[in-house]
């Protein structure tokens, strides 16, 4: 590991991420949403891994980068629609990380391998890929659930927290139990987890 070069993908990534117009309001203050988020799933990543690979570490920082660039609403509201804009956005997630890796001087083995992670290759049979799907899950129960409960059916969110428990491991479902939910989203986790 290169020390600095890895500090200075991490201020590139984060520079990126500040130019987000949506913001999300953190203790109070406005921040760029996808700073934020970059923050928080670069947090989990290293609590459910301390020892994470410099490539881990970075795929967790860049895997939303400038995600506003490619709204959802410049593609059919369709179910088509939906995943094509998905599988879109990780394609340009993983395209520009690679630029900004390569112009800090990365190897080309490097770059695949944050690519990889960008684009869950191989999922869920590499491990740091599991690692970072986790995160990804958790990330969604802390911070974005309650806000999708609000806008959204029962019955989506319900099948949403299904999709989500059975991508995680059996040390993230740990983790996710024991996160503070309002009571709205704590009745929904029930529902979604009642055996069938």
């Amino acid at each position: 590991m290169n020390p600095a070069r890895f500090e200075a993908a991490i201020r590139r990534f984060d520079a990126e991420n500040s130019r987000d117009p949506t913001s999300e309001t953190v203790n109070g203050a406005p921040q760029p949403r996808e700073l934020v988020y970059a923050q928080w799933l670069t947090d989990w990543v290293l609590k459910l891994c301390p020892d994470a690979s410099e490539e881990l570490r970075l795929a967790a920082r860049c895997q939303h980068l400038c995600r506003w660039v490619i709204p959802r609403h410049s593609y059919p509201m369709t179910r088509p629609g939906y995943l094509k804009w998905r599988a879109d956005l990780k394609q340009f997630h993983a395209e520009r990380s690679g630029e900004i890796l390569r112009e800090l001087g990365y190897p080309g083995s490097a770059v695949a391998r944050v690519q990889e992670l960008n684009l869950k290759k191989n999922f869920p049979n590499d491990p740091e890929g599991r690692v970072l799907e986790d995160a990804l899950c958790l990330v969604f129960l802390e911070h974005q659930l309650a806000d999708l409960a609000a806008k959204t059916a029962d019955d989506k969110v319900i099948t949403a927290l299904q999709k989500s428990w059975k991508k995680m491991t059996p040390r993230a479902q740990e983790e996710a139990l024991k996160l503070a939910y309002g009571a709205r989203e704590k009745a929904l986790i029930e529902q979604a987890l009642k055996p069938v």
